[in-house]
């Protein structure tokens, strides 16, 4: 298989999913061989603390199109997509869950989408979902929120069933929690051409969902830190000099109009003022403004400095892994 040119990878992140490992790569494989594809499955399990590791590694020992990566705790599944993607081979790279609600039986129409209908990137829908009210209300919530400030017309960013050109995931970085944004990050690396679709949605078989209150918060606040990093990434100054000069005008001008005030009292009008400068709060807002306009000038030019720096990507420590070779450099890929 070393010699063999790989269609299509699938990266799947698993944490304490030793029940559904068998059945889906047993369903994988089933798919994957009817269609004649040339393909490696990439288990990363992310700190599981039950038998996921010894499943993947049975797996691997029964049939070495599946490989696994083990980290030696829990990073999050950004960390995990992000480390599968550095490993993929495939020409098209298909992302799922582990907890068999993604149907491996999606595969060849994404891959389709992928190399004939020429999409850098497919997104699942989960039209029909089949899960907890109290998940799919703040899910709708968010995907009409995240389509509206980031102008991708997807109904469903954070479904796990995704394809990608292999040029997209290559060129990309995931970090953090933002394996909710890769349409996002993908469309700021250049990679437009973005569509859905309609998938089959599951029930849960095995365990029990990772879904929390919490996760919900985090996206929002994700969602602002991916706007604005994608947005003024590359010019931090038009963001933080744009308030500073509006900031630093407003104290000038409050400023300049109390002196001129102080001024005419004593050589014009020739009456004191009725309060001095420093009992007026005005003069108080005044040089706060212009203090404040001041920092996020200074702050702006910081960043610039940040910004021409090269950022170097984050590595997750791998403790073990099967059937795949230790990680080579980055390699950008031409996108096609």
């Amino acid at each position: 298989m070393a010699d063999e040119k790989i269609q299509i990878s699938v990266v799947i992140p698993a944490k304490n999913e030793e029940e559904s490992l068998p059945e889906l790569s047993q369903w994988i494989s089933r798919v994957m061989q009817t269609h004649g594809f040339s393909y490696e499955v990439i288990f990363i399990d992310d700190g599981s603390d039950d038998g996921t590791w010894d499943q993947i590694r049975n797996i691997n020992e029964n049939d070495r199109h599946f490989k696994g990566i083990r980290f030696n705790r829990n990073f999050g599944k950004s960390a995990a997509l992000q480390t599968g993607f550095r490993a993929a081979k495939g020409k098209v790279v298909i992302t799922m869950d582990a907890d068999l609600q993604d149907s491996p039986d999606e595969i060849p129409e994404l891959y389709s989408m992928i190399t004939k209908d020429r999409f850098h990137l497919v997104s699942g829908w989960k039209k029909l979902r089949h899960d907890p009210i109290s998940k799919t209300i703040p899910s709708k919530f968010f995907n009409y929120i995240t389509r509206k400030l980031s102008g991708i017309n997807l109904h469903d960013f954070n479904c796990g069933l995704k394809a990608y050109n292999s040029s997209v995931v290559k060129n990309i970085t995931v970090y953090g929690e933002m394996h909710r944004y890769i349409p996002l990050i993908a469309k700021w690396a250049g990679f437009t051409r973005i569509t859905e679709k309609v998938v089959e949605h599951r029930e849960r078989k095995y365990g029990s969902t990772k879904f929390g209150l919490e996760r919900f918060i985090n996206g929002f606040l994700d969602l602002l830190s991916i706007l604005f990093v994608s947005k003024f990434k590359q010019k931090p100054m038009h963001f933080f000099g744009m308030f500073g000069t509006i900031s630093f005008l407003f104290g000038f001008i409050f400023t300049a109009k109390i002196f001129w005030d102080k001024m005419n009292s004593l050589f014009i009008a020739k009456v004191p003022m009725k309060r001095d400068i420093a009992d007026q709060p005005l003069f108080y807002l005044a040089l706060v403004a212009v203090v404040i306009g001041v920092q996020l000038f200074l702050t702006g030019f910081i960043a610039e400095l940040f910004a021409m720096q090269s950022l170097s990507k984050r590595d997750y420590l791998v403790i073990e892994r099967v059937g795949l070779e230790e990680d080579s450099a980055r390699q950008l890929q031409e996108v096609k």
